[in-house]
Formats: C-alpha cells, structure tokens, sequence
C-alpha cells in the first residue's frame, strides 16, 4: 500500500503544486503610499486645472500682490513712526540733560551767593572793626571801642568788647575788664559782675576779648558796662543799653 502511493506521486498523474512568492508587509504599505501619493497628486493637478480654467487663480495672484503692496506700505509706515518716536526720545533725553545741568549750575550759583554773602558780612564786620581802631583826635590814649551785646531767645547774652591803646608804640597794658550787668529782677532793679565776668586783659595795640553770660531766673537784662582797670585804677569804662 505505501508503495502504491509513493508510485502515484512519483508518476504524471500525481497532483499539480503551486509556488506563490510571498511579499513583506512593509514593502505593501510602502506600495499603497505611492499609489495613494500619485491619485493625490493627479487630484491637485485637477484642481488647479479646474482653477485656470474658471479664472481663479489670477484673482488670487492679484488679491495676494494687493496685501503684499499693503504688508510692504504697513512696515514702511511702521518704519517711519519709529524713526520719529527715536528723534523724540533723543530730544526728550536732551531736554533732560540740559534741565538737570541747568539744576546743578543753579545749585552751585545759590551756593556761591550764599558764601558771597557770608564774605560780604565778615568784610563788613572787619571794616567796623578797623575804624574802631581808627585813633580819636584829643582822645584818651586807652579806651573802650565797640562794646556790644546781643540778648538771645534762649535767655543767654553774647557780649564783645573791643580796647585799644591810640598811641604809636604804646607799651603793653597789663590789666583786666570787668563787666557789670543791670536790668530788673522781679520789678526791682538789679545788677551783677559775677566772678566770671572779670577776665584777665593783657594788649599792646588792641585787645578784643568776647562771652556768654547766663543770668539768674526772674531777671530781664537792661544793660552791660565794661570797665578797664589796671592795678586799682579806672582807665576807661563804657555802657550799652539792650
């Protein structure tokens, strides 16, 4: 029996076989791609056929000329306002500069009138100073020039006193001032030369000697009066009223 079938497969009449060759996945889909890829591009070519033909594309080409000439018209105007808004800023930033340095140089001008003024009170305050010095025809050769005194808000009072001697080659004096207070205490009169208000006074030409005094509570300062003496001697005494 098995070698009748073997024999019957070996003769003519043995059954007929086919060989298929069997294509990868990939390349099939690859295949598909194209032919989709090329019905595409015969569907586009259609369309744009059909568009030359109904005359569509040259209202396109114009309309997309048309928002080219106005893109182009947009950026030159654009171009144009920054052009203007850069001078502005630079005029602006000019002005700025020019009223900050126009700040400081009147600044500095306030600063210098305020220190020329301060010059021109102490030139004054010497000018008063040196015609105080100025000798007096027939005058005494010791005296008092220029006693001064300046009561303060706050009570205190500043006092300067000013002596010379208006000979040539005088010699020099050894003595001393001695300063006596008056006013009214309480709606009586009073007066005071306190310990510190005598002060040691030593000169050849001039001698300029100055102070603060205090006074008690209750007391309204009238008047000052300075008095030079040397040794036990008067030489000159002068009185100002405030």
């Amino acid at each position: 029996m098995r070698l009748r079938l073997l024999l019957r497969r070996l003769t003519v009449s043995a059954p007929r076989m086919a060989v298929h060759t069997a294509l990868p996945w990939p390349f099939r889909w690859a295949f598909i791609a194209i032919v989709f890829g090329f019905c595409a591009a015969i569907a586009l070519w259609a369309f744009e056929f059909g568009k030359d033909i109904a005359g569509l594309d040259g209202d396109s080409k114009q309309q997309v000329h048309q928002l080219r000439l106005e893109n182009e018209a947009l950026h030159t105007q654009v171009s144009k306002l920054t052009d203007s808004h850069n001078k502005a800023q630079s005029i602006a930033n000019t002005a700025s500069t020019l009223l900050t340095t126009e700040k400081v140089a009147q600044e500095k001008l306030v600063n210098v009138n305020q220190q020329l003024e301060t010059e021109n009170l102490r030139l004054k305050n010497d000018l008063g100073f040196f015609e105080q010095l100025i000798p007096a025809s027939n005058g005494p050769a010791l005296s008092i020039r220029g006693l001064q005194a300046e009561l303060h808000k706050t009570g205190e009072l500043k006092w300067q006193v000013l002596v010379i001697q208006a000979v040539k080659n005088a010699p020099e004096f050894n003595g001393k001032l001695e300063l006596t207070f008056t006013g009214m205490q309480n709606g009586k009169p009073w007066s005071e030369s306190p310990p510190g208000a005598t002060l040691a006074l030593q000169f050849k030409q001039y001698g300029r000697l100055q102070g603060i005094y205090q006074p008690p509570a209750q007391v309204q300062v009238k008047g000052v009066t300075a008095k030079v003496i040397e040794g036990n001697v008067s030489k000159a005494v002068q009185s100002v009223k405030l």
